[in-house]
């Protein structure tokens, strides 16, 4: 299942939607359906080429930017992975533009609002050398900014998210962690991520970090007229969220 899954999501990508339309096009022989194809592929193309669609529907479906109260403490953040990776062309990791995830994380400990950070991440590759764990490399850097060994857990284990969810709860309830948690993530992966977790049984306070589109009054003719290689990238991370949210429905899981 978590293999079917990757090879799923390859498939969630309109530039691959476009280029078989216009490739059936090019070998195809009758003349009405070549200019058929050709035709729809244009329209595709400047479909998932507008910004202004897909801002609207990833910030109609994200989660609201969140700022806790001034006494507001939770025992634990629970920070999803993802943000990091490896590369093996020269065996370093590197963080990716998910990476506020982090930097969220180390800010709402640095200003109390969490006592402990639970980094749940562990290697979400098929073909990845399995022997590289993003939680070990997150804590590794938590350390760095001066956070104690003793308020960073860790579940390196989990490849998914019902597996972070499954494993997390298990660590908590290991350590008798008091709820309720935040959960940090990205906000496009909150809903998901969100039911997921309460599935697991864990009482979850959302916090959503990394935006990938933010909430505007204004519009300029750019937004609207002219086609962005940003946007018609974008439609990826949103299909994989909501057929996600859809599939983990569907099996149960969320």
């Amino acid at each position: 299942m978590f293999a079917l899954g990757k090879l799923f999501l390859i498939f969630l990508n309109p530039v691959l939607w476009i280029v078989a339309v216009l490739l059936y096009g090019l070998f195809t022989k009758p003349a009405r359906r070549k200019k058929n194809c050709y035709t729809a592929g244009i329209l595709m193309l400047l479909f998932f080429s507008n910004p202004f669609i897909i801002d609207r529907l990833t910030v109609a479906y994200q989660e609201k930017k969140y700022t806790p109260a001034k006494n507001e403490v939770y025992s634990a953040g629970i920070l999803l992975g993802g943000f990091s990776g490896f590369n093996e062309g020269d065996g370093e990791v590197y963080f990716n533009a998910a990476a506020d995830r982090f930097i969220q994380a180390a800010e709402l400990y640095r200003t109390g609002h969490i006592r402990k950070i639970i980094v749940a991440s562990g290697n979400g590759n098929v073909f990845l050398d399995k022997a590289f764990r993003e939680a070990d490399f997150v804590t590794e850097q938590l350390q760095n900014l001066c956070i104690p060994a003793a308020d960073i857990l860790a579940d390196r284990d989990s490849r998914n998210t019902v597996e972070n969810a499954v494993n997390t709860k298990k660590l908590i309830d290991s350590l008798h962690l008091q709820p309720p948690y935040l959960l940090i993530t990205s906000a496009l992966h909150i809903p998901r991520a969100l039911r997921t977790f309460r599935k697991a049984g864990l009482d979850v306070k959302p916090f959503p970090a990394a935006f990938t589109a933010k909430p505007s009054n204004s519009f300029f003719p750019d937004d609207v007229l002219i086609p962005s290689a940003d946007a018609l990238a974008a439609w990826k991370g949103y299909l994989r969220e909501v057929c996600g949210n859809i599939l983990y429905r569907i099996l149960g899981r969320g």
